[in-house]
């Protein structure tokens, strides 16, 4: 937390991204359990990311809500992110998975404000029955998919404590609604229903980028120990690799190419090459070929980080 955070760059305003997603088991390991959803017996490991730095990487068994144990994460992160800086404006972004009553409530008694995926039911489309006819013929009249934005007070029968904002997305895509909500605590004075949705929701799926990254490149999905807390220790030594790579793209590869590489990339390129080591009783030489392409990337790396520690 505090290798990203310092108090001459305090910011006015940081995004926290929550998000799960499923890890595949193919062993009887300890919480093994099988989720509908992703037709098959894995984890659900909760991620929060701030842009581009993982912040939590917490393994749970599959048999949760998706939003199971985020209101405690959450709290931690934000105890450290304000003894920090005590004025920083926190949001929190997820999918509908997180909609629920207790992370909602407790973002509103913390003064913490959120902005989150809504799922479907009949209320909610009855409500956007209108606009669906309105981004229809526009569509039609147009050629292309068509949105229009409405906004409106909502609470559910009997899981909410209270009515919240909620907008509503009607998109007419080739001949099919497409219609989508968010529940949010920001004002309309400070966000238009059409800029939050397009604007602040939509760029939560960045966070699923490095998620992908994570799980495919940086083998966070390598779960095969028979117990639990042996796989979220390898879950946390595949986090740490996620936090040195941001580091190393973050601190040494400032304007060059691997700037916003993957990690991937990165290993392949960069990292991933041959090198003649010679030992002496003073010094140990690494002798590198002089055809490697990215030399003066590696080299500026080397330097940049060199600076950054002294």
């Amino acid at each position: 937390m505090w290798v990203y955070f310092s108090k001459r760059t305090a910011p006015r305003q940081i995004v926290l991204d929550l998000d799960a997603t499923d890890d595949p088991l193919h062993g009887t390991q300890e919480g093994r359990f099988f989720h509908g959803y992703y037709d098959g017996y894995c984890y659900l490991p909760l991620y929060i990311f701030c842009g581009r730095h993982l912040l939590v990487a917490k393994l749970r068994r599959s048999n949760i809500d998706a939003s199971s144990g985020a209101v405690e994460e959450v709290a931690r992160l934000v105890a450290q992110i304000r003894e920090r800086w005590p004025k920083v404006r926190i949001i929190l972004r997820a999918d509908s998975g997180f909609a629920r009553e207790q992370l909602m409530g407790w973002c509103e008694q913390n003064t913490v404000d959120y902005v989150f995926g809504l799922a479907r039911n009949e209320r909610l489309e009855r409500t956007l029955a209108r606009p669906l006819r309105q981004a229809r013929e526009i569509a039609t009249r147009a050629g292309e998919p068509a949105r229009v934005f409405r906004e409106f007070r909502y609470a559910t029968l009997n899981s909410w404590s209270r009515r919240r904002r909620v907008i509503g997305k009607a998109e007419h895509i080739g001949d099919k609604a497409n219609p989508r909500f968010i529940v949010t605590s920001l004002g309309r004075d400070e966000w238009q229903a059409k800029a939050l949705y397009e604007q602040l929701y939509c760029a939560r799926g960045e966070m699923e980028n490095r998620i992908k990254e994570a799980q495919l490149e940086l083998f966070a999905d390598r779960t095969s120990s028979h117990t639990v807390r042996a796989n979220q220790l390898r879950l946390w030594l595949s986090s740490f690799g996620c936090v040195l790579l941001e580091g190393l793209r973050r601190l040494g590869l400032a304007g060059t190419c691997f700037a916003l590489a993957s990690a991937g990339s990165i290993r392949l390129k960069l990292l991933k090459i041959g090198a003649v080591v010679s030992l002496s009783v003073r010094r140990v030489k690494l002798a590198m070929s002089s055809a490697h392409p990215y030399q003066r990337e590696f080299i500026a790396a080397f330097h940049a980080l060199g600076a950054a520690a002294r």
